[in-house]
């Protein structure tokens, strides 16, 4: 996020840099685009075509369901978002909405910069209800309380996993590698909060001391990345009684998300499903999202890891497949609905572009 804002404000030397590392990213991405399609493509055959189309077929108007559920999770994580503006500051629920799915849409749209990009944009897209650092600092909040019940449903699922089946060496070692990483982010992010620490102003500080980028650090990073954390910290001190709220908000995702896949699973599947089959896959859905985030839509991967996930969980390799499809189809669906909010807002190609590139200030580039 602070690299997004740092290139919003670059000047027009190093934005020009930038912009030609971006472009690079951007050819990255289609490369990695493409090899997503063709893993894609490999795991619908091997897992048979006919079968994942028939679990389509069978899930029918149950996909309407699907977007249902789903859209209680976006609902979720804006109104944690909502939660973590302090007054004077305050944003409707429907302008959070609405910049959370813009922002996830710009995500899938702009290649190998998801994160980069989705994130400080939806701060971006909500610039004429309150000030940018306003709403970034609110959205930095918010994913951290996000990131803290990520590394939770994910130690809590891989360690039930682990100890509930009989895995695959290669499943096995990935399940414990994430396990012990949660192990490790868990602590260093409650010690980064409690002690306050400059993690953002301290290492632009060392590199400005390197002589990198030395004069745009000193006048704009360090000041903005300096309000940044003090507004997070402040937060905490300020707002005890919203924490416990927020993070049961980004509990009630996952639950959703929980529920999406238990009720997929039920219409496309003739194994019925149970709550723990659908807590494990959730939590190892969160795993694939975080670590192939780079790779639009996380395509071939989902179907790669869902697949061989499924078949130790008692479903079919096609099963497994048919799910991961299905996601594709909603996150597709919700995509289609911000590029849709985004050509209402009069974004064109271009505005995005500047977006992603960080060549203006994101907040001009949002009407």
């Amino acid at each position: 996020m602070s690299e997004a804002l740092n290139n919003a404000a670059a000047p027009t030397g190093a934005g020009n840099l930038k912009q030609a590392r971006n472009r690079k990213l951007a050819r990255f991405g289609i490369v990695f685009a493409l090899l997503g399609l063709l893993l894609f493509a490999y795991f619908v055959k091997k897992a048979d075509p006919w079968l994942i189309l028939s679990g389509l077929q069978r899930l029918g108007w149950g996909f309407l369901l699907i977007i249902g559920i789903s859209g209680l999770r976006q609902t979720a994580r804006s109104l944690a978002w909502l939660r973590c503006f302090e007054p004077p500051h305050n944003l409707r629920f429907r302008d959070a909405f609405a910049a959370r799915v813009m922002g996830d849409a710009l995500g899938n749209i702009v290649p190998l910069a998801s994160v980069a990009v989705a994130e400080p944009s939806k701060a971006a897209f909500v610039t004429h209800r309150v000030p940018l650092m306003t709403s970034l600092s609110a959205l930095a909040l918010e994913n951290i309380f996000y990131s803290l019940s990520v590394a939770l449903l994910v130690f809590s699922g891989t360690t039930t996993l682990l100890f509930s089946f009989s895995l695959p060496k290669p499943l096995r070692y990935a399940s414990v590698i994430a396990m012990v990483v949660t192990l490790v982010i868990a602590p260093v992010g409650y010690f980064v909060l409690r002690r306050q620490w400059k993690f953002l102003s301290r290492p632009m500080s060392l590199l400005s001391g390197w002589g990198i980028a030395q004069a745009w650090i000193t006048e704009r990073g360090i000041p903005r990345a300096q309000t940044l954390e003090n507004r997070i910290y402040g937060f905490y001190a300020r707002n005890s009684n919203r924490l416990i709220s927020i993070f049961l908000l980004e509990v009630c995702f996952h639950l959703a998300g929980i529920a999406e896949i238990y009720v997929t699973l039920y219409f496309i599947s003739s194994v019925a499903p149970t709550l723990l089959t659908a807590f494990i896959l959730e939590s190892v859905n969160r795993v694939i999202n975080v670590v192939f985030k780079f790779i639009p839509l996380r395509t071939g991967i989902d179907e790669a890891g869902t697949g061989m996930l499924s078949k130790v969980l008692g479903f079919t390799t096609a099963v497994g497949v048919t799910l991961a499809i299905v996601r594709k189809a909603r996150d597709i669906f919700w995509a289609s609905i911000g590029v849709a909010l985004m050509v209402r807002r009069g974004l064109t190609l271009r505005n995005l572009e500047k977006i992603s590139e960080g060549q203006t200030e994101l907040a001009e580039t949002v009407p």
